[in-house]
């Protein structure tokens, strides 16, 4: 298959974004004898209201109508600074894994629900997709190849070759161990890495959330990071939100375009459940309140071969 196009992302979305368009090419393949008149564009959560706001239409990257301006934040509140220094030192206490090698995989379990928009020659129809399973294995070092399971999504152990070579900002557990341990050098990092269409500040939060995803933080990292978003303007604390699973947790948020950004957290380990997005306004396709993507972590663990469970 030919290299698939892509525009500036967060590092983390890239394969999911890839994955999307693999979707949207092979149902374009699969109807290529005849006119399409319908297709669906898939949003992953923090691709709407996240770093790059992108709408897949068989194979193509365009624009999103949702708008790149982001609101004037001003400094979170003392009691969201003092969940994330709660969530900081929860990450820190974790055990740091030893004797891991380049060679083994992060096998990350995970469930996901996304809004898709029905596009027809009668209009576009918007709806939350249901909840589905979702495997992924991530190679320690990056330097292996990598796969995805998620076969209600049509992804049927489907082989990530691994890249030639790692840009800066991959979310491959080598390059984390490698990242600041202090919250002052991790949020010019954040800055450096962090891309995309909407603001600085959002495109850090995002990464903040991409890197809490389908990754697995050292715990000192993990500390800088938390302590480090705590020092993003305009990021706020809610104290009840829902996971995929059904978990309830605080979450650490912020608003950009109309739709809230939720990074979900057990209320009493402070560990990292999920993330949720949802409308704060009308929006186009969706009423105030909707929920327009939610994802939940449900196992964590280094295996030894690619397509090995625990």
């Amino acid at each position: 298959m030919n290299e698939l196009p892509e525009r500036d992302l967060p590092p983390g979305r890239h394969h999911l974004l890839k994955e999307h368009l693999l979707t949207e090419i092979r149902q374009s393949e699969a109807t290529a004898a005849e006119p399409k008149k319908n297709s669906k564009i898939w949003f992953r959560p923090a691709l709407l209201a996240g770093a790059v706001a992108a709408t897949v239409v068989a194979g193509v990257l365009v624009a999103s109508p949702f708008g790149d301006q982001a609101a004037q934040a001003g400094p979170p509140s003392k009691e969201t600074v003092r969940m994330l220094e709660e969530i900081a030192a929860a990450a820190k206490a974790q055990p740091a894994l030893k004797g891991v090698r380049d060679d083994q995989y992060i096998y990350i379990k995970s469930k996901a629900g996304y809004m898709a928009t029905e596009v027809s020659d009668e209009g576009e129809k918007s709806e939350i997709e249901p909840v589905r399973p979702r495997e992924f294995w991530q190679s320690v070092d990056g330097l292996h190849d990598e796969m995805l399971h998620e076969p209600e999504g049509g992804f049927r152990y489907e082989r990530l070759e691994a890249e030639s070579s790692l840009v800066e900002g991959d979310a491959h557990y080598r390059s984390l161990e490698k990242l600041p341990t202090d919250p002052v050098n991790m949020l010019d990092w954040l800055h450096k890495v962090s891309d995309g269409g909407k603001s600085e500040d959002q495109n850090t939060f995002v990464l903040v959330g991409d890197l809490s995803y389908e990754s697995l933080m050292p715990p000192k990292q993990a500390a800088a990071l938390y302590l480090a978003a705590s020092k993003i303007p305009g990021v706020e604390l809610i104290k009840d939100a829902v996971d995929a699973d059904g978990r309830h947790g605080v979450a650490i948020a912020r608003v950009d375009d109309g739709v809230r950004e939720e990074l979900i957290f057990d209320k009493k380990t402070k560990q990292f459940l999920g993330e949720r997005e949802v409308a704060v306004e009308d929006l186009a396709g969706f009423k105030k309140g909707t929920v327009v993507g939610r994802s939940a972590i449900l196992e964590r663990v280094v295996v030894d071969k690619l397509g090995e469970r625990p």
